[in-house]
């Protein structure tokens, strides 16, 4: 990845990092579902806004209106619903690090299915020491839960492989030419179609009390920030740089969501805190590879002068 690609990454970690500040709001007032409906509805109101406004094409190829539809049940309707499940009964702090390990399942999809993202030594170790910084970061603590309640970290590990096979499966796009808007709008508009009707038969949202104005505004940075803008960067840079440097935002979500609690809520960096975001970035260094590469260079300049 290039800098610009990297930029996009950050910025897309910091969409995502926020997004559990909106959910922690609209939970007050809304049930699950009724919020995940939201969230994807007004985000593909939203996008096909902007399609319509920059007059971007549609594919004429079914294939594609039906990729949309799995692209939802594997990028949103799946993992939504097994860590929602999962963290009814385990800590928040376990399922984040459960969730960071979408990488890890990422680089043994990708490594099998892709033949331009094969596994490498010097990626199974950056994405180690990321994985390591996200644990020493929420606290190793959390990792004492490992054991109990095992359906439940079952499922969250299960939105982590859904997750990594979404990555995956999104590669296609690209092959069939549908621009990366279209795909965002896409996919949240086949994810509403699953989720509308169990929300409506669930939560029969009819029946709630009128959310306050809080919640409104929660749920409408949910849908244009944390999930409209954020799936347009999405497949911007699974379509630039494949599925296993995508999913490498796991890792900086936690980052994100830390550096926001300190610049929006004043709260204080631990010594774990500073370490664990150490660690992810000297995995996310390996990963990149140029640094490591810098130094071969040097080291075989130096060799070749001294042989002169």
């Amino acid at each position: 990845m290039g800098p610009v690609e990297w930029a996009m990454l950050l910025l897309l970690s910091v969409l995502w990092g926020g997004s559990f500040f909106f959910v922690g709001v609209a939970v007050r007032d809304l049930p699950t579902l009724t919020i995940m409906v939201l969230r994807v509805g007004l985000a593909a109101l939203v996008l096909w806004g902007v399609i319509a406004v920059l007059k971007r094409p549609l594919p004429r190829n079914p294939r594609a209106w039906i990729a949309f539809l799995g692209m939802g049940v594997l990028n949103n309707l799946i993992p939504f619903g097994l860590i929602v499940w999962g963290q009814q009964t385990i800590a928040s702090g376990l399922a984040s690090i459960l969730n960071a390990t979408t990488p890890l399942f990422t680089v043994a999809v990708a490594g099998f299915l892709l033949s331009d993202e094969r596994i490498n030594g010097r990626k199974l170790m950056g994405i180690a020491a990321g994985f390591a910084g996200v644990v020493v970061m929420i606290g190793p603590g959390a990792l004492s839960g490992l054991g109990t309640d095992v359906a439940a970290q079952f499922a969250c590990l299960g939105g982590a492989v859904s997750y990594a096979f979404a990555g995956v499966f999104g590669r296609r796009f690209k092959r069939l030419g549908v621009d990366p808007v279209v795909v965002a709008a896409g996919q949240v508009t086949g994810s509403t179609l699953v989720l509308a009707p169990l929300a409506l038969v669930i939560d029969r949202p009819w029946a709630l009390a009128m959310p306050a104005p809080s919640t409104w505004a929660a749920i409408v940075g949910l849908a244009v920030l944390s999930t409209a803008l954020a799936y347009i960067l999405y497949f911007q840079i699974l379509q630039r740089a494949g599925a296993t440097n995508l999913l490498l935002v796991t890792f900086l979500i936690p980052i994100s969501a830390i550096a926001l609690g300190v610049l929006l809520l004043g709260e204080h960096l631990s010594g774990l805190e500073i370490a664990g975001m150490v660690l992810i970035g000297a995995g996310l260094l390996a990963i990149d590879g140029r640094v490591l590469n810098i130094g071969k260079r040097r080291s075989a300049t130096s060799q070749a002068t001294i042989r002169r």
